[in-house]
């Protein structure tokens, strides 16, 4: 089993709003890992106290994830933490290397996982032999 990471940021507190991030956010997490709906074991989802309009776990319900398990929990209210910001967790059932897991951080929630973003494009084009992962990292990177 592995486990994605995501995270990204609302520009207000609002149900269209919440859900509408949130979609996105898992779409992306989604299409960048070639997630199959069959492999997600389970998703977690946490929001900012500064977002209770609606449940996270409601976008995925629209995305049809009507059978996996789903929880939204409040994320720790930490001093100058980022704000209206939506976290989540995707539990796949997936035998691979951890490297072959690409975590999506989109919006202001870029920063908090800037050493996802802090080498430059030309400092690992060489390295990579493979277009498919160009485009995924790419993805991310977007």
């Amino acid at each position: 089993m592995r486990g994605v990471r995501g995270a990204i940021t609302a520009r207000e507190n609002s149900k269209n709003e919440i859900i509408k991030v949130t979609k996105n956010l898992l779409s992306r997490m989604i299409e960048t890992n070639q997630i199959n709906k069959k492999e997600i074991v389970s998703i977690i989802f946490t929001a900012t106290d500064d977002l209770d309009r609606e449940y996270p776990a409601v976008a995925a319900r629209k995305l049809g994830y009507e059978e996996v398990p789903l929880m939204c929990y409040q994320e720790l209210n930490i001093n100058n933490s980022l704000k209206k910001c939506i976290r989540t967790m995707v539990y796949i059932n997936r035998n691979c290397s951890l490297e072959n897991i690409n975590h999506v951080y989109l919006k202001k929630a870029k920063n908090l996982r800037n050493d996802l973003g802090a080498l430059e494009w030309s400092e690992i084009a060489p390295s990579i032999g493979d277009k498919k992962a160009i485009t995924t990292i790419a993805a991310v990177w977007v």
